[in-house]
């Protein structure tokens, strides 16, 4: 049963820290969640294996355990957006488009975020990630479509402000 188990872990682990950390951006939590994902596969892995997902299951528990902390924190943890200077009008050089899009993504609700990653970075589909997340596909479409209409909305007003 182990071996399985272990061989699953050395392949998926580093993939799977990276998918926490898109999730939650924090490295920190990021490996919390998936040690503890793995903990909970471990007693079941022969049923989990034996369905031929195992990804998407360790995925849910680690999107699920990051809504969980969220909700304990009692709040959102909205990021810094960088503050326009009137020495420098345009902050491009110093914030690249990728690291502001990071930093809108932190905005969103765990579960927006998750969905955002599941279709953009791991280039899912709608019915993949209904799986993962546990709700229908047109809940995951839901789910994706307001989270680029807040992200749209951040840079419209973002670019207001400037």
């Amino acid at each position: 049963m182990t071996a399985g188990f272990d061989e699953y872990v050395a392949e998926r682990s580093v993939a799977l820290q990276r998918f926490a950390y898109l999730v939650t951006r924090n490295a920190d939590d990021a490996r919390d969640l998936v040690q503890d994902a793995l903990l909970g596969l471990f007693p079941r892995w022969r049923r989990v294996s034996a369905g031929g997902n195992v990804d998407a299951y360790v995925k849910r528990s680690i999107v699920n355990a990051s809504i969980s902390r969220w909700r304990r924190s009692g709040r959102e943890q909205p990021a810094e957006l960088p503050e326009a200077s009137l020495a420098t009008p345009d902050h491009a050089p110093g914030v690249t488009d990728a690291e502001l899009a990071w930093q809108l993504c932190e905005t969103l609700p765990p579960l927006q975020r998750a969905a955002v990653v599941l279709r953009f970075y791991d280039d899912l589909g709608y019915d993949e990630i209904a799986g993962i997340l546990g709700c229908p596909p047109a809940t995951a479409r839901s789910h994706v479509h307001r989270a680029l209409t807040r992200l749209r909305t951040r840079l419209i007003e973002d670019d207001s402000d400037d």
